[in-house]
């Protein structure tokens, strides 16, 4: 087993405890409000190890559904840690994919949002550059839908 990591910084004008509180603390409603043409609804399922999310694709979309374990939550600090675990966009080189998200305030009352991400690929396999770009473009394009609406939205998360 490989593992590839990357680090990517998104910069909002929102500052990080909305962002964090939209995104990770309430992500069961916003993410489907905000991306209703592809998200159907999020599942909380409990295990003995903490929660799994279920996030349900809308039917005709390219993908079914994907699962997500939240290994820790850290609301001070605002630190979330999750691995993809189950769901299409793995393949058969990918066991799973660990990220370990920070929302940090910046001195202009934006925020910045640091991710480290993990690919665990399964045997020998290579994550190829494409797969991350295109990992990389969802969560900017999941953020920046969340930086709009708490921008039009100023006492939505505050």
């Amino acid at each position: 087993m490989g593992i590839t990591t990357y680090t990517q910084d998104i910069v909002a004008q929102v500052d990080a405890n909305r962002i964090f509180k939209a995104l990770v603390l309430d992500a069961d409603n916003i993410i489907p409000k905000l991306m209703s043409q592809a998200v159907k609804n999020i599942e909380t399922i409990e295990d003995r190890d903490g929660s799994i999310k279920k996030m349900n694709f809308v039917e005709g979309y390219p993908i079914k559904y994907l699962k997500h374990k939240i290994h820790f939550i850290d609301n001070k600090n605002m630190v979330i840690k999750y691995s993809l675990i189950e769901g299409e966009v793995l393949g058969e080189n990918l066991g799973h994919i660990s990220y370990y998200v920070r929302f940090e305030e910046c001195e202009n009352g934006g925020c910045i949002c640091k991710t480290i991400s993990e690919y665990h690929t399964n045997g020998n396999c290579i994550v190829k550059e494409e797969e991350i770009k295109e990992d990389r473009d969802k969560a900017i394009e999941l953020f920046k839908l969340v930086e709009a609406y708490l921008l039009a939205n100023p006492f939505a998360y505050v």
